[in-house]
């Protein structure tokens, strides 16, 4: 299975601190564990794509600092084309993650070098994607750019709405796959009620939206069609949910890349997602397609 998946989106390190509980605000907390990770909801993205099988570029950017060195060969040694990734002077983005005792986290997030992607980055013709994805850790137009040319080539579109912002009518015209959680599909149509906020984004956008669910599973929605995909779940505990999200999507971007139905995607989808929470760090369960093969076969 290589199909060609182009990733553009953020790069980022991942300083993280495991605690007991997670500190509410203006509160400090004690007895934490502090530990480094490469990380960025496009880089984890294009490495949860390339273990499950997929040919895969990277479009992003870092700084010219020691993070932006050891993130550009982190995804090389996945496999992954890095050469469509830019070093700008500045520094590389950072994420502040903080992690609780049953794998629930928060993220704060500085762009650094995300911030300089443009539209000019944005040239796939050489590339010839099947599936092209992209989302909001890197600047809006970008963003959009990746989807109207995945649309000219051909391509899917798969756009992850996150950090969740409110969605223009430009990029609904375009029918991009959406694949929010229940937070961001709320934010991104501006309505509480999360079914109400489905319903309109499927009659605003033709494409399908897939709501993440954690343990639930994902709920597809195509317009007027509902259909739930139950979770699949492995034998170990959860350790941290950080990169479920992004071992989800990758997962997605490399079946269906490779030939499968958006609805076979979604099975194996789900069981990347099972299996990306059992151990430290965004990448740190990222699966591979034998291991996301296995747990589907069980």
């Amino acid at each position: 299975m290589n199909g060609r998946v182009v990733v553009v989106g953020s790069i980022n390190v991942d300083l993280v601190v495991h605690a007991d509980r997670l500190p509410l605000p203006g509160e400090t907390v004690l007895g934490g564990q502090f530990a480094r990770f490469q990380g960025g909801k496009g880089a984890n993205q294009a490495v949860a794509a390339a273990r499950a099988g997929a040919s895969v570029t990277m479009i992003g950017a870092v700084g010219d600092d020691a993070y932006g060195t050891d993130a550009v060969r982190a995804l090389a040694d996945e496999g992954i084309d890095t050469s469509r990734v830019r070093v700008v002077e500045g520094p590389t983005g950072v994420a502040l993650i903080g992690v609780g005792a049953r794998g629930e986290n928060t993220i704060m997030l500085a762009a650094g070098a995300n911030e300089r992607v443009g539209e000019e980055d944005v040239e796939l013709d050489s590339l010839r994607p099947e599936v092209v994805l992209t989302g909001f850790e890197i600047p809006y137009p970008a963003a959009v750019a990746a989807v109207r040319s995945a649309r000219r080539l051909r391509a899917t579109p798969i756009v992850t709405p996150a950090p969740a912002r409110a969605v223009s009518a430009e990029l609904l015209a375009l029918d991009p796959v959406i694949v929010p959680n229940e937070h961001e599909l709320t934010v991104i149509i501006g309505n509480d009620d999360p079914a109400a906020a489905l319903d309109e984004l499927t009659r605003r956008s033709g494409g399908a939206v897939v709501v993440t669910q954690g343990p639930a599973g994902a709920l597809l929605a195509v317009r007027d069609r509902r259909e739930r995909f139950n979770s699949v779940r492995p034998k170990a505990d959860v350790v941290d949910t950080t990169g479920a999200g992004d071992a989800f999507v990758g997962a997605l971007a490399a079946w269906m890349a490779g030939g499968a139905s958006l609805e076979e995607a979604l099975h194996a989808a789900n069981a990347a997602g099972a299996l990306s929470v059992t151990a430290a760090g965004a990448r740190g369960a990222l699966p591979s397609r034998a291991a996301i093969e296995e747990l589907l076969r069980a």
